[in-house]
């Protein structure tokens, strides 16, 4: 039951709930960070006079009502409470991807025409500063950690502690300002914009008001029983949607937690400390975890390893059903209470997942392995179909109607039809305002009703509800065949596999599936340490003989598996190729968000693809590479390309 007070009249803008919440949850938790080892915690009551602080600062260096104001670094407080704060003063937060390049950031910037950034650390003012000469409305900058930047020019520059204490200075003469503008804020008004991750092109400003962020937050909240006690990590990317209405919208309609972690590399150790009990990530980070899993018992002892074996194959089979309350015999309850004691409970202790009540994954399809992996530990990991344009929800997998292979029923307020076409559109409370300066996409995008094209194909069951996406509408394609070919559905069952790191491929209009391998550096490195396999680079070891024949065996597997799906079963790899580099956001092949630029990587890997279709036995490439410092370099491999072997459909119909 959700104990949280709903229905607040006039709650209808972030500085409305955010004092909602300092006057009913006072003394209650509301931010925690991780800084040097210790837990540091600020209550509603602190936070709210942190966050009219900086606002009063913010005022006090001429920001006015509508200006943007860019929130570039990790997950911190400070940063969560600055795009309040710009709030409170009747400003525009754009949080920017904290990894993008000095480039990437100058045309969100200028395309906003951004006043006033404030940035995490020297590594972001940097970035800015490196372009600032192009953005011609910028004005000031705020830095929240001073080290490195004692020298630096502070004629635009000043720190954030700096900024609040000016701000508490002036109170008495800013806060009657401060208050009128806060006050001003009705549902209509912009509460954040939020650039999409540009697959197909340059980035689009989504600019999304309280109406879509309130809404959607109470809805959503409502949909799970969210509680004010409950905790999250926020540990994604401030820029996303879904940490935005994760650590700002739900935290502020339900009064829960927000806990940051001390830096990327310690979010593993402060998810066990934090033990979340709502948590979101990405397929990949479930992947990854998956990942680390393997590889530990890969290096654990005899007994150990069968009985993780042991205890999970009972696990895959009743762990789902015992999860979702379903009738299960008395000896497999059993049998799965041992494994919860000796297998299951000390693993999820180990993930961090002993305390989730509620757990989503989206942003992209999850392989239906790795899913069910999760649901069989125990941990009530469900799946929702979202986007940036809907303010995150547009269907979400009620408990007790979770399944790998739909993305749940329409959430409450949202409306599904499907088009002629198989692509899905749908309208709710959460539906975008606008694309930022950019009429013609909006108009694209969203009908005079409100209906919104969503750029997937899928199908609504009849007799559940449920929404099955297929793949991206414009990757949807056909044989030369005229089969069906939907490339996501086997990338995703490659990435099961540890030794994958990721997937791409390509078929549409060609008489065969191909594919482009990524092997998982860290699984694969392991297997070659404990085998005494030297390596001097990833793409030495990518390209090493028995690595080879591994991938190999694992598209096999997937093809065998793929052959069982009548309507997909001729999207089998029938020759592929282990990639000499990984694909990376920085090269331009993957998004800010990890998504597969596949038109890019198309024309930039054309010659590979070419030797794909063509019989060649290995083809000689060069590419572009972006170092980690800025620098352009060029990498040259001769790559081996490798047959698999493809199931027969008509000998698996005939078995049967």
């Amino acid at each position: 039951m959700n104990d949280t007070p709903m229905g607040d009249a006039g709650l209808q803008s972030v500085p409305a709930l955010l004092h909602r919440n300092a006057t009913t949850f006072a003394n209650a938790p509301a931010y925690r960070e991780k800084e040097f080892g210790i837990w540091q915690s600020w209550t509603w009551a602190q936070t709210h006079e942190q966050i009219e602080a900086l606002a009063l600062g913010l005022l006090d260096l001429g920001v006015a009502p509508g200006d943007h104001i860019a929130v570039i670094g990790r997950n911190r407080p400070y940063l969560y409470w600055s795009m309040m704060a710009a709030q409170m003063c009747g400003a525009v937060p754009v949080p920017l991807y904290q990894d993008a390049v000095a480039e990437e950031m100058a045309y969100v910037l200028d395309h906003c025409g951004a006043r006033f950034v404030i940035a995490g650390d020297q590594e972001q003012v940097d970035k800015v500063v490196e372009v600032q000469d192009r953005l011609p409305m910028f004005e000031q900058m705020i830095y929240l950690d001073p080290r490195g930047l004692r020298k630096y020019d502070h004629g635009k520059l000043h720190q954030y502690s700096h900024v609040q204490d000016a701000g508490r200075a002036k109170r008495d003469e800013l806060r009657a300002e401060l208050k009128r503008r806060s006050d001003a804020l009705n549902y209509d008004s912009t509460c954040v914009m939020l650039y999409t991750s540009g697959t197909t092109g340059k980035p689009k400003g989504v600019v999304l008001s309280n109406r879509n962020v309130i809404e959607t937050s109470k809805s959503s909240s409502e949909f799970d029983g969210l509680r004010q006690t409950d905790d999250i990590l926020a540990y994604l990317p401030m820029a996303w949607v879904g940490d935005f209405i994760f650590s700002v919208g739900q935290a502020l309609w339900t009064g829960f937690c927000t806990n940051c972690p001390e830096s990327p590399d310690t979010m593993h150790v402060d998810l066990r400390e934090i033990g979340p009990t709502y948590y979101f990530a990405p397929p990949r980070v479930f992947e990854n975890q998956l990942t680390q899993v393997m590889i530990r018992m890969e290096d654990a002892g005899r007994l150990k390893q069968w009985m993780f074996h042991y205890f999970m194959a009972h696990a895959r089979k009743v762990g789902p059903a015992i999860l979702d309350g379903e009738n299960v015999g008395a000896m497999d309850r059993l049998k799965y209470a041992m494994g919860e004691l000796m297998i299951y409970g000390p693993l999820k202790n180990t993930l961090g997942f002993s305390r989730v009540r509620v757990g989503y994954t989206a942003g992209e399809a999850i392989g239906p392995e790795i899913f069910d992996f999760y649901r069989s530990l125990g941990i009530n990991l469900k799946q929702l179909y979202g986007q940036t344009e809907a303010t995150v929800f547009i269907t979400a997998q009620p408990d007790g109607q979770v399944r790998s292979d739909t993305v749940g029923v329409q959430c409450p307020g949202v409306e599904l039809k499907i088009a002629e076409n198989g692509e899905v559109f749908y309208r709710s409370p959460g539906v975008f305002v606008e694309y930022y300066k950019n009429a013609e996409s909006t108009a694209d995008t969203k009908d005079a009703e409100g209906w919104v094209a969503t750029g997937d194909a899928g199908f609504i069951e009849e007799d559940t509800g449920h929404l099955r996406i297929i793949d991206r509408a414009k990757d949807v394609g056909q044989m030369a065949s005229g089969a069906l070919f939907a490339p996501k559905y086997v990338e995703n069952k490659l990435k099961f596999f540890p030794n994958i790191l990721e997937a791409v491929v390509f078929g549409n209009g060609r008489d065969e599936c191909t594919a482009f391998i990524n092997i998982d550096l860290t699984a694969v490195g392991n297997w070659a340490e404990r085998n005494n396999i030297g390596y001097g680079s990833y793409q030495e070891l990518a390209q090493h003989p028995q690595v080879l024949a591994t991938v190999k065996a694992h598209v096999e597997e997937v093809n065998a598996s793929v052959a069982q799906d009548e309507m997909l079963s001729s999207c089998q790899v029938h020759r592929f190729v282990v990639l000499h580099k990984q694909l990376d956001a920085d090269d331009g092949e993957l998004t800010r968000t990890l998504k597969v630029r596949r038109r890019i990587i198309e024309e930039k890997f054309g010659d590979i693809i070419a030797a794909l279709y063509d019989g060649s036995s290995e083809v000689s490439t060069t590419t572009e590479v972006t170092y980690e410092d800025g620098r352009k370099g060029a990498i040259s491999a001769t790559l081996q390309v490798q047959s698999a072997t493809v199931t027969p459909v008509a000998q698996k119909m005939a078995a049967e």
